[in-house]
């Protein structure tokens, strides 16, 4: 899992609460389980004109010009600037892969649903509660300045804005350490891959009956 330390991007503004995410990522393009592969499907109903199945032909689909990931520059932002209760719907982590794989390294709103909050720090995704009054300010920020680029800083729990505020985040310490170190499920349980094999030889001698020739 890629490290999150500090964090430069454009922010795109996806002004739209209750975001679900079957509308993240819709549900007949759940087939794989690579995690990669989904960003052309990111926002797909609302992204294109014409509807698609998981085999279509991205390149002959129309883009939907009103949807702000189809404008420039947001259509090559990293930040997403969301509203209230992100994430919600069915519990697919095949959401928090959709927004990586698009580009996505963070995503600011003033709420979100439990376990998509919970998926995207297992998959290096880092979703940035603030007050709302705060996310609204960030919004009429980057209305008004299209292109305008936030940092977002874990080191110091911080989101700033170029010559302008900056807004503090909490984020649980454990959740923090694991992001700033780049360290999914199995990269911490490999941490004590030593004392895994230790077990396991002892284990061995002492119940050869337990353990699979």
């Amino acid at each position: 899992m890629q490290p999150f330390t500090v964090h430069s991007g454009i922010a795109a503004p996806l002004d739209r609460a209750n975001v679900d995410t079957d509308a993240i990522i819709p549900k007949q393009y759940l087939k794989s389980i690579k995690r990669t592969g989904f960003g052309p499907n990111a926002f797909d109903d609302w992204r294109y004109l014409d509807p698609g199945e998981p085999d279509s032909d991205h390149a002959r689909r129309r883009p939907n010009p009103e949807f702000v990931l189809n404008q420039d520059p947001f259509n090559r932002a990293t930040i997403l600037l969301a509203r209230e209760n992100f994430g919600c719907g069915s519990s697919r982590e095949h959401a928090v892969w959709a927004l990586t794989d698009f580009g996505f390294r963070a995503v600011i709103a003033p709420s979100f649903a439990d376990i998509f909050f919970n998926n995207s720090f297992k998959n290096g995704l880092l979703p940035v509660v603030l007050q709302e009054g705060e996310v609204d300010e960030l919004f009429r920020r980057v209305q008004s300045e299209p292109g305008l680029q936030l940092e977002v800083d874990l080191r110091a729990q911080q989101v700033r804005v170029p010559e302008g505020p900056v807004f503090h985040f909490e984020i649980d310490e454990n959740r923090r350490h694991r992001l700033l170190k780049g360290l999914d499920d199995i990269a911490l349980t490999l941490q004590h891959a030593d004392r895994i094999r230790a077990y396991e030889a002892r284990r061995r001698e002492e119940a050869p009956w337990l353990m699979p020739r």
